[in-house]
């Protein structure tokens, strides 16, 4: 994410102030939990949700606001929900503090879906996730989203299940420099399952990692403006099973890493252009772990982009075996271990429209 300069003055049952850092906005106040619970009935997602609800499959829920789950409150959402953000901007966007839950509990048959009503990119501001887990900005550290705190101690904490979610035309921009990802992982733990994931037409990241040690497996991500996988603050977790599509020139990258080098792991990815742009890319210290990488159509393989060393990045176990590009000083091509047998996109078969 691109520092989102959004704070919140305060998180209450009855009240949260939404401003923008040096604006002096409105301050938006929230229903009490009776009328939360109302919408909730109504098909209205909108306000502080501080007790457990399942949503019903059977309606069209509308995101017309921000949707916060707080310390005691879970929400579950079974498969075949359908949730469209219909009042687009930065201040539509669902997110999960420390201590509550979220429970998406799609399938093959019966994804959950999540989009604006184009699904063009910007429209909303996706879903964020607050966890407990380790990060390098400390404890109690505050999110870029929302000023939300995250990050303790507690590398096994849990915010919940999410299976087969499909997100669409998130990354709703504040300014040229300021925008949502898909998903924010924020200090998310281990104990936070999340399995078959689709992030298509974001302004921003795909998914993006602020330390923690939450793992995630068969991830698609397709024509996210920014990083498609972007991690930062230590993140430890690991990718396993990911396909990356890019069909839109001006994107940022497939892989970014940045700050302190936790070693993540990555296992059979395969990421595809067919606008050329950079693969891989390194900041400062940050490294990773790969193997099963396949890359087609890049114009770069690698940008270790503070001139960090080659051993941080281990691809097939073994140090990056690359070369610099004529008249680069950081910017490399692999000579091997970017040609493992592609994943087969039919995995992501439940993706509406296909």
């Amino acid at each position: 994410m691109k520092n989102l300069k959004i704070n919140v003055l305060s998180v209450l049952l009855v009240a949260f102030a939404f401003t923008s850092c040096g604006n002096d906005e409105p301050i938006a106040i929230n229903p009490p939990l009776e009328s939360v619970i109302e919408n909730l009935n109504n098909g209205i997602i909108e306000g502080i949700l501080s007790e457990e609800y399942t949503l019903d499959s059977a309606i069209q829920y509308r995101l017309s606001g921000s949707f916060i789950i707080d310390e005691s409150g879970t929400l579950n959402i079974p498969g075949g929900t359908t949730i469209i953000a219909d009042a687009g901007g930065t201040e539509v966007y669902i997110a999960v503090l420390q201590g509550g839950k979220i429970n998406i509990n799609g399938n093959a048959g019966s994804p959950v879906l999540m989009s604006s009503a184009t699904g063009s990119p910007g429209d909303w501001g996706g879903l964020t996730l607050c966890g407990n887990a380790s990060t390098t900005a400390g404890v109690d550290a505050s999110a870029e989203v929302g000023g939300f705190i995250y990050g303790g101690t507690d590398d096994v904490d849990s915010s919940g299940i999410i299976r087969y979610l499909q997100i669409v035309g998130t990354g709703a921009q504040i300014n040229p420099e300021s925008q949502y990802n898909g998903i924010s992982f924020y200090g998310v733990g281990s104990g936070t399952l999340v399995d078959h994931v689709a992030i298509i037409n974001g302004s921003d990241d795909g998914v993006e990692f602020f330390g923690g040690t939450v793992a995630v497996s068969n991830l698609y991500l397709e024509n996210n403006d920014d990083d498609s996988i972007d991690w930062t603050e230590g993140w430890s977790g690991s990718v396993t099973n990911a396909y990356i599509s890019h069909t839109v020139a001006g994107f940022s990258t497939a892989f970014e890493g940045d700050k302190d080098n936790a070693n993540p792991t990555f296992t059979n990815i395969t990421a595809v252009s067919s606008v050329g742009g950079t693969a891989l890319q390194f900041k400062k210290e940050s490294g990773a772990t790969i193997s099963g990488l396949r890359l087609v159509g890049y114009d770069v393989d690698l940008d270790m982009k503070d001139n960090g060393t080659l051993s941080n990045v281990q691809i097939d176990g073994a140090t990056a075996d690359a070369v610099l590009y004529a008249g680069e000083t950081n910017k490399y091509k692999l000579n091997s271990g970017n040609d493992a047998l592609p994943l087969d996109v039919s995995r992501w078969s439940w993706i509406s429209p296909n």
